[in-house]
């Protein structure tokens, strides 16, 4: 029989170890939890899914749950666009229609795009047979009255700006059962590209991804000595843009949408056509269309394109259109150079083409598709004398080569092969790709071409850190935007292609790729027209742009001008290639039009916010040009906002008020799963174009399938995140420290006599 001394170890008791095993098994597990609750995706700013689908209830009808568990209909929305085009301008009446169906006051507030070249400037409510007019007011005064007005039971709507191209409408004390009507008009300019004329409806917001702020608190103390920090929030407003968003696998699309638009071209015109919605068209005469959905209403979940041609032998080339408001005149001129080649061929002047694409969550479906489409096309476009490089991001960044390399086949195909790995996920850091796109490493001393082509949705919310970026690094390159997809942030793209003084143009489905890329790279490819002056000959002017810039092959030069009085001549100069050019307007044959004074002064506020940004003028004093320009036209600002207020209260006293925020739907051809940073669903996938059909009254939006990596991505750089990591080190190093004490307790237990 064996005696055991007392530095014998003890067998464990099994209870024991068991117990260790289960402890230790838990704390790993809910470390594991954690890792991938923390794991980088799509950090869009949007509510708790609070909104429910019952079986019970029909069609595009929402329930959302309170705050004792009951399920409740939510407030109901319906829009209806009428559009008239009057030869240069448009004129556009957005009506809202909000239905509370439930037996709560409500107050309804609901993020929604327009135009960002649109000059808002009417706000009316209709409540029964009455209709409120509103002011412009300052933008803190025009909240001020709407939340007194709200506050004391009257009705009232706001409506605010919060980007160029995303707007906020607040309806306060809708009452049980009842609706009231908003009603905003706009004034637009026709967008002209060569020989197409075309206007352009934003119908959805799509999610931003908002980076997080990079200080997370802030607290200066008198007793701190004097030290403190400042809170960083890139995106200062993220609330105020965010939507709650409907998964189209769970919900029927919401807000029914009607479109009509007269059009009066002011030529005969040839085609007309409509590149993403099933339309009817009448034609009243040669030069007048009547254009409406075919379907009828639609879900608002992708933007309505209307292009239109002249049935002309030549294309019209020159418009001259005149306003008189006030004591002054205003000009609005359209001027497309001829597209004339040099004397003598010249040999095409080497390149360094740096190319972008984004391949995050809001990329996943046909995005994705559309993008690499388009950027396989321009790989196939390069010259053997250009030179190279690809980026792609996400929530991270690559780049294919370290520097940019000669557009050799071998090259090539190992781009092609890395293009089409890529799939979509992640969030949008879009800020550090952008400077890597700009670093030129030739510097100020290089010659040729530099160009960035930049592929994108643009669904950030940090826009203003992103045309930083382009005003302070963009030295000798040119930024060539390209937004992509349904609901593309077209605002944000058209600023950067100004600053970066490159182009913008928009791929919305599979089948314009190589239309909308061979009219790209027929700007990428073609000189300039240079050195453009524009002067009038007898009038005063203040004219926008101040500084006219350079143009691409088929751009029209678009002039506005406030004059102290109409006579003279605008003449317009610059250089093509290597022969001058000129072209004088007599202002005496300008013909009649509408709005233009708005469309001015809406000009005139872009070019104060581009001027701020360029650090060209202090923050105040664009501040300052900017609501004198607001207040003086009557328009929507950064700082205006537009308010009605019903004079008699209509919710009674004691009645409680509930805020509403209105659902958006899912832009079509997006993916839910990989926006949301989720694993995409086992679902059937019939066809990589997105596809609309009825069924049951709802529009099914089918997945896109998504290629597969079939090798890993070179030199993979984690960008920064943009929230610390200090709660994370803390939970990892309270479980290690928990794991270390139970290992110490179990050795002494090990150790201890029996």
């Amino acid at each position: 029989m064996t005696t055991c001394h007392a530095r014998c170890v003890q067998p464990h008791p099994p209870e024991r170890l068991l117990w260790l095993h289960r402890t230790v098994a838990a704390i790993l597990a809910a470390l594991a939890a954690f890792f991938v609750a923390v794991q980088p995706g799509r950090a869009v700013e949007t509510s708790p899914p609070a909104l429910q689908r019952s079986g019970d209830v029909g069609a595009g009808s929402l329930l959302i749950r309170g705050d004792d568990g009951v399920d409740a209909e939510a407030t109901r929305l319906g829009t209806d666009a009428d559009l008239v085009v009057s030869g240069p301008t448009i004129r556009a009446r957005i009506t809202q229609v909000f239905r509370n169906p439930t037996s709560a006051w409500v107050e309804a507030r609901y993020v929604y795009p327009l135009p960002d070249g649109g000059a808002v400037d009417t706000l009316k409510m209709i409540v029964g047979g009455r209709v409120i007019v509103g002011d412009i007011k300052e933008r803190r005064e025009a909240r001020a009255v709407y939340e007194q007005a709200r506050d004391s039971g009257r009705k009232a709507a706001l409506v605010e700006q919060q980007r160029p191209n995303i707007f906020v409408n607040s309806v306060a004390n809708i009452g049980p059962g009842e609706t009231v009507l908003v009603q905003i008009e706009y004034q637009e300019p026709v967008r002209q590209s060569g020989e197409e004329f075309s206007l352009r409806l934003p119908l959805v917001v799509g999610p931003r991804y908002n980076p997080a702020p990079l200080v997370q608190s802030v607290d200066l103390r008198a007793d701190g000595g004097g030290w403190g920090a400042a809170t960083t929030d890139p995106v200062p407003d993220r609330d105020r843009i965010a939507s709650p968003l409907l998964d189209p696998a769970t919900h029927a699309p919401v807000n029914p949408t009607t479109i009509s638009v007269r059009l009066q071209a002011g030529f005969p015109l040839k085609e007309v056509k409509s590149h993403h919605h099933q339309v009817t068209i009448e034609s009243p005469d040669a030069a007048t269309r009547v254009i409406k959905l075919a379907e009828g209403a639609v879900p608002a979940d992708r933007d309505f394109e209307l292009t239109w041609t002249s049935a002309a032998a030549e294309a019209p080339s020159v418009g001259l259109f005149r306003e008189h408001v006030g004591a002054a005149d205003y000009v609005l001129a359209y001027v497309t150079p001829p597209a004339v080649e040099p004397r003598t061929p010249a040999q095409p002047l080497p390149r360094e083409v740096i190319f972008v694409i984004d391949n995050s969550g809001s990329m996943g479906g046909t995005s994705i598709i559309q993008a690499k489409a388009s950027l396989t096309y321009a790989l196939g476009r390069l010259q053997p004398t250009d030179r190279f490089n690809v980026i792609r991001f996400d929530h991270t960044m690559d780049q294919l080569y370290p520097d940019a390399v000669p557009a050799d086949a071998a090259h090539l195909a190992e781009a092609r092969g890395f293009v089409g790995s890529l799939q979509a996920a992640g969030g949008t850091e879009m800020v550090p790709a952008m400077r890597a796109a700009l670093t030129d490493r030739g510097g100020d001393d290089a010659t040729g071409l530099r160009q960035v082509v930049f592929l994108t949705d643009g669904a950030i919310g940090n826009e203003q850190q992103l045309f930083d970026t382009i005003a302070q690094m963009r030295g000798r390159s040119r930024v060539f935007m390209v937004g992509i997809g349904s609901a593309p942030n077209t605002s944000l793209m058209t600023r950067a292609a100004e600053l970066g003084r490159g182009a913008f143009t928009h791929i919305g489905a599979v089948e314009q790729v190589e239309e909308r890329m061979r009219g790209l790279f027929a700007k990428l490819e073609n000189p300039a027209v240079t050195s453009l002056s524009a002067k009038f000959s007898d009038a005063v002017a203040d004219m926008t742009p101040a500084i006219v810039p350079d143009l691409y092959r088929g751009e029209p030069l678009v002039l506005a001008a406030r004059l102290d009085h109409l006579s003279g001549s605008l003449e317009i100069k610059g250089r093509i290639g290597d022969r001058p050019w000129r072209v004088t307007l007599p202002l005496k044959n300008a013909a009649e039009g509408a709005g233009l004074s708005k469309l001015w002064a809406r000009r005139k506020i872009a070019d104060a916010e581009i001027a701020r940004t360029m650090r060209q003028v202090s923050p105040e004093d664009a501040d300052r040009t900017i609501l004198s320009l607001a207040l003086e036209h009557q328009l929507v600002s950064r700082l205006t906002s537009l308010v009605a207020v019903d004079a008699t209260p209509s919710r009674p006293d004691g009645a409680p008020l509930k805020l509403t925020e209105l659902p958006i739907n899912l832009p079509a051809g997006w993916d839910y799963a990989r926006l949301m940073g989720e694993q995409p669903r086992a679902v059937p996938q019939p066809s990589p174009v997105e596809q609309r059909r009825a069924d049951g009254g709802r529009i099914q939006l089918a997945d896109a399938r998504r290629p597969i990596v079939t090798s890993p991505a070179p030199g993979t750089v984690k960008l920064p995140q943009t929230a610390t990591d200090a709660d994370l080190k803390m939970l990892l190093g309270m479980a290690l420290l928990v794991i270390a004490l139970m290992a110490t307790m179990f050795n002494r237990r090990r150790l201890s006599p029996g």
